[in-house]
């Protein structure tokens, strides 16, 4: 294949191993949850508190358990996915605390904005799973909201969608109300969520990740491991270091995760990004933030296991020029390195801080096209069409030939926003912007959504668990 993405030699792999084994063996990975030490102790490792201690074999005894790829459901099962392999799916952007409107203006997002991105998920060609946590809502209270998004994503949208981490009790109830629809013996066998779990860099793991990893494994659900290393301030500055440290949390992680149910459908993660020198801030649209996804998926290829990267990510604050090139960079990235699940394809900006609807559909758009770039690309009698072209001959036009006609609408990807328009009418419509554009698609968007068929009551039996949950 014709590719100038760098590739890692196999000498390097194993040097970013062996130095990820010497921080586990000698630092070891704090885990700041008493069910997590008690299942290390019980399986013999070395222990010093709550900091655990791992030798070799014991990772390698891990990773013979891991799953290549798996099924993920969803409630209409011809949306159902396959995560790993050469397979690549797209989700929308996850844990924003703000909304920005296209001037700039922030704002505290509304369960609203929540069920809106949940109808763009539903009604996009090209997202593939429904977010979590999309935004984080303001208008509901913080100890129950786990509860609302999670039944918006179940009742708005019917394809696989990203379950709740925020605690090991509202994991449970996730899984709970995926029973619901599901029935708990089918959700055992094969997972119908998935859910990101981020360790505390460096080298440690919150108590609410690791009881929500323990409690969706122990289901048999999904989840992706993912570490957030900020290089140069929760991690070394050199990508390498960096690399090596990510790797160390998430074969912790991963060895808990197999400790409890081995072969859990696991996701080698990471969302770790250069940290920029002269303000201290995360800056996830930087060139090395690329590196770092491109290293992401070939690590995670020498371990066996998908992997999950980052998507249409910047550091702009609106979709602008600097948001729309610095976007197009890291989803191409992503997708050309071989990321399986790619996080935060759609919508996010501000180095994670908000999401935007105009950006939402822009990034989706964006989804499209580089889907459409890597498509195969079929040579045979048919497409070569020699026949038309000794048909048409020299000097002739093949804009009229039926060939053509019958093609139009589908041999070419076909943008409704970055679409190209004369000039002339460009200018007598008031010289809009892309984002401009897609503020007007929105509203017909939102429209236009129809809520996907759900049995009345099993919807009824969601709602009463949830009014009832909120209430305990």
């Amino acid at each position: 294949m014709y590719d100038r993405v760098y590739e890692l030699s196999t000498e390097q792999l194993n040097k970013i191993h062996s130095s990820s084994i010497g921080m586990l063996k000698k630092i070891g990975v704090r885990f700041n949850n008493e069910e997590a030490v008690v299942i290390f102790k019980k399986n013999g490792f070395r222990m010093d508190g709550n900091v655990v201690f791992f030798e070799e074999p014991q990772i390698l005894k891990a990773l013979d358990t891991a799953q290549a790829s798996f099924k993920l459901l969803a409630r209409n099962p011809t949306k159902n996915l396959t995560i790993g392999g050469n397979e690549f799916v797209f989700a929308p952007g996850y844990g924003a605390p703000f909304m920005v409107s296209l001037e700039g203006k922030r704002r505290k997002p509304l369960m609203e904005d929540y069920h809106n991105f949940c109808k763009l998920v539903q009604t996009s060609p090209f997202i593939d799973v429904n977010g979590f946590m999309m935004v984080e809502p303001s208008d509901v209270p913080v100890e129950t909201a786990h509860l609302d998004m999670v039944m918006s994503n179940i009742l708005l949208c019917d394809k696989p969608f990203i379950g709740s981490p925020v605690s090991g009790k509202a994991a449970k109830e996730c899984v709970e109300m995926a029973s619901i629809l599901w029935g708990t013996e089918k959700v055992c066998e094969s997972p119908v969520t998935i859910s990101l779990i981020n360790s505390l860099s460096p080298l440690a793991f919150s108590e609410e990740m690791t009881a929500s990893l323990i409690e969706f494994v122990r289901s048999g659900q999904a989840c992706i491991i993912s570490p957030l290393v900020m290089a140069g301030a929760s991690g070394p500055i050199t990508i390498a270091g960096t690399l090596a440290q990510q790797n160390a949390e998430f074969l912790a992680g991963f060895t808990l995760a197999q400790l409890v149910h081995p072969g859990a459908p696991i996701v080698y993660g990471s969302a770790s990004a250069p940290t920029d020198m002269r303000t201290g801030a995360l800056s996830i649209g930087a060139p090395e933030s690329s590196v770092i996804v491109s290293c992401t998926a070939q690590i995670a290829k020498f371990y066996g296991l998908p992997s999950r990267g980052g998507g249409s990510l910047t550091d702009a604050h609106i979709p602008d020029m600097q948001a729309g090139a610095q976007s197009a960079l890291g989803l191409m990235a992503a997708v050309r390195a071989g990321i399986n699940f790619i996080l935060h394809a759609a919508g996010i900006q501000g180095s994670y801080l908000s999401m935007s609807y105009e950006k939402f559909l822009i990034d989706e758009e964006l989804c499209g096209a580089v889907r459409k770039m890597v498509s195969p690309l079929y040579i045979d009698s048919e497409t070569l069409m020699e026949d038309l072209v000794a048909r048409v001959g020299i000097g002739g036009e093949f804009l009229s030939q039926p060939e053509t006609l019958e093609r139009c609408r589908t041999e070419f990807f076909l943008p409704r926003i970055t679409r190209g328009i004369e000039y002339h009418l460009w200018n007598r419509s008031g010289c809009p912007h892309a984002a401009q554009a897609a503020a007007e698609i929105l509203t017909k968007r939102l429209q236009s959504y129809e809520k996907p068929p759900i049995d009345d009551n099993l919807e009824a039996e969601l709602v009463r668990y949830v009014e009832l949950h909120k209430q305990s």
